[in-house]
Order: structure tokens, then C-alpha cells, then sequence
């Protein structure tokens, strides 16, 4: 049996809370990490496009500018928030930006379903920007 009330039973219970506070950071900071690489990633990919980089970082927003990117009309935001809908619209949205980079569909289905690898890849990347699918080439594409 143990004794709690003895000082080293507390010792060591501080130790291991010390260590589950450690263990526990590292996982934060990683996230961090990931999640600032792909913020960035994603500004260069609007800003290839045209687009203002901050885009990338105010909900929303960024959405219809990555529907303008793929060249998709505005309302399908819409379509974001309707369940099942909204998968289907993130992997047509996302084959279409890969499409304006001139990439295949393959690198669209990687943006739609592994983004955290695919978004810097494109934005980091030598791909350039060549228009939305369907677009006349040299034509600009419209501003919101």
C-alpha cells in the first residue's frame, strides 16, 4: 500500500504532471506549425491568382475567392453549408483550382482531401496561374 501523505508520493505526482503538461505542448506547437504553413501556402496560391493574399485568412471570404479561382459562381457558397453538399462542392471547388494552375484532377481530389501536403506544393511551387476552367485566356477574371 502507499502512502500518500509522504512527500516523495507527492514528488512524484507533480513530476508527472509536469511531464503530461510537456507532452501535451508539443502536440499545440506542432499544430501551430502546420497550421501557419498552410495559412501561408494558401496566401501565395491567391496571390498567384490575383487575388489578395490576407483572402486567406478571413472565413468566409476565402471561400468565394477560391470559388472565383476554380470558376465557380458565388452562390455556391451556399452549398457550404448544406451537409453532403458541401463535400461534393470542396472537391469540384478544389479540381477546379487545380485546374486553373493547370493541374490534373488527381491534384485536385490531393487538395480536396489532403490539403495540409497539395496547398503548398501549389502555393509554394512553380505552377502559375492560367485562369479559371473556362475562361477565355487573357481574360481577367471578374473581381468581387
Amino acid at each position: 500500500m502507499v502512502n500518500s501523505n509522504h512527500p516523495r508520493s507527492f514528488m512524484n505526482e507533480e513530476l508527472m504532471a509536469q511531464q503530461g503538461a510537456g507532452l501535451a505542448v508539443f502536440p499545440l506547437i506542432i499544430g501551430l506549425a502546420v497550421a501557419v504553413l498552410v495559412i501561408a501556402a494558401m496566401w501565395k496560391v491567391f496571390t498567384k491568382a490575383g487575388k489578395p493574399g490576407w483572402a486567406a485568412i478571413v472565413p468566409i471570404y476565402n471561400i468565394v475567392v477560391m470559388l472565383e479561382i476554380a470558376g465557380k459562381p458565388v452562390w455556391w457558397l451556399v452549398l457550404y453549408f448544406i451537409p453532403v453538399a458541401n463535400l461534393v462542392a470542396t472537391i469540384v471547388v478544389n479540381v477546379g483550382i487545380a485546374r486553373s494552375f493547370g493541374k490534373s484532377v488527381g491534384f485536385g481530389l490531393g487538395l480536396a482531401f489532403v490539403s495540409v501536403i497539395f496547398v503548398p506544393i501549389l502555393g509554394f511551387g512553380s505552377a502559375t496561374y492560367g485562369g479559371s476552367p473556362g475562361q477565355a485566356p487573357g481574360e481577367i477574371a471578374p473581381a468581387m
